[in-house]
C-alpha cells in the first residue's frame, strides 16, 4: 500500500517541527518546502539521518520546487511572517495574505485533490484567502486554530489542578485571536465540571490566559513565536484525516448558516476524517456565548473585508 504524502509549505520552526513529529509517527512520506534554497533541504536531510536511530520508516524530502508537492494527500501551509512582540495577528494581514495567495496558486496547480490545512496568521482570514484562490470545496480547506487553543486551555487547567493532562477535556470556539471563546461549560476533568475543582475567578484567569497564550510566548521568546504546540496540533489533524479517525476537533471551517453565521471561516467543532470536514457539530450556546460568538464573527468579517482577493 502506497504511503500517504504530506507536504508542508514553510520550513521554519512550525513547519520543520511538524515534519519531525509526523515522521516520528510514521504518518507518511513528507515533503518539506521553502522558498529559501537550502533551508528545507538541510532540515530534511538532518531529520532523515535521525530515522535509523528512531527506527522509523519515513521519507523526508526537502525542496524549493513546488512541483514536488504533486499528488499530496495533505498540504499544510505554515508559510508567512511570524508575530513579533507588540504585534497582533491582524498586523500580519496584508503581508501574509499575499504569501498565502501565492502558495495557494501552487497547491491548486500541483495538488488539486489534497486536503489543505492552513496555519498562517491571521488564521481565519488566511483560510478564506486559500479557499478563494484554490476554489477547493469547503470540506478540503481547514484552519488549524482551535486545536491549539484547546490544548493550551487544557494544559493550564491540568497545571492549576495538578491532574493528568489525559483527564482534561476542553473546547474553544470562535476566531483565532484575543476574542476566542474557551467554552467553560463544555470543558471538564474526567467528565467532572471545572467548578468542582476551581473557583470562578481561577477559571476566568485561565480563560484569559488561553486567549493571550500565543502573545505570552511571543513576549517571552522575543525573537519568535510558538511552534511545539502548534506543530503537535497540526499533526493531530493530519493523523485524524489519514487514519479516518472521525475525531471531534475545533477547526476554522466554512459556515453556511451554522451558529447563525454564513459565508465565513471561523472556529467550530467538527468531525475530521479521511474526507476532511465530515460534519460541523453545533453546540447549544447560552446568551453570553452567543453574543461572544457574534462579536467573533464581526471581527473576522472586518478582517476579510480588508483582504484584496
Amino acid at each position: 500500500m502506497q504511503r500517504p504524502k504530506i507536504s508542508i509549505i514553510g520550513a521554519g520552526n512550525v513547519g520543520a517541527t511538524t515534519a519531525h513529529i509526523a515522521s516520528l509517527k510514521e504518518l507518511g512520506n513528507i515533503v518539506l518546502i521553502d522558498i529559501v534554497k537550502g533551508v528545507a533541504q538541510g532540515k530534511g536531510l538532518d531529520m532523515s539521518a535521525s530515522m535509523p536511530i528512531e527506527q522509523r520508516d519515513a521519507r523526508i524530502k526537502g525542496t524549493d520546487d513546488y512541483e514536488d508537492i504533486k499528488d499530496s494527500d495533505i498540504v499544510v501551509v505554515t508559510a508567512g511572517l511570524p508575530r513579533k512582540p507588540g504585534m497582533s495577528r491582524d498586523d500580519l494581514l496584508k503581508k501574509n495574505s499575499d504569501i498565502v495567495a501565492s502558495v495557494s496558486e501552487n497547491i491548486k496547480k500541483y495538488a488539486p485533490d489534497s486536503i489543505v490545512i492552513i496555519v498562517s496568521n491571521p488564521l481565519d482570514a488566511m483560510v478564506y484567502v486559500a479557499s478563494k484562490v484554490t476554489g477547493f470545496p469547503k470540506e478540503r480547506i481547514i484552519g488549524m486554530a482551535g486545536v491549539l487553543d484547546s490544548t493550551r486551555f487544557a494544559y493550564f487547567i491540568a497545571e492549576e489542578t495538578n491532574v493528568s493532562v489525559e483527564d482534561v477535556n476542553t473546547m474553544v470556539l470562535g476566531g483565532h485571536g484575543d476574542m476566542m471563546i474557551p467554552l467553560v461549560r463544555y470543558s471538564n476533568i474526567a467528565g467532572i465540571p471545572l467548578s468542582h475543582f476551581l473557583s470562578e475567578d481561577k477559571i476566568e484567569a485561565m480563560v484569559e490566559r488561553t486567549r493571550k497564550g500565543g502573545a505570552e510566548i511571543v513576549n517571552l521568546l522575543k525573537t519568535g513565536s510558538a511552534y511545539y504546540a502548534p506543530a503537535s496540533a497540526i499533526v493531530d489533524m493530519i493523523e485524524a484525516i489519514l487514519k479516518d479517525k472521525k475525531k471531534i476537533l475545533p477547526c476554522s471551517v466554512y459556515l453556511e448558516g451554522e451558529y447563525g453565521a454564513e459565508g465565513i471561516f471561523i472556529g467550530v467543532p467538527i468531525k475530521l476524517g479521511r474526507n476532511g470536514v465530515e460534519e460541523i457539530i453545533e453546540l447549544e450556546l447560552d446568551n453570553d456565548e452567543k453574543k461572544a460568538f457574534e462579536k467573533n464573527v464581526e471581527q473576522v468579517r472586518e478582517l476579510i473585508e480588508k483582504v484584496n482577493i
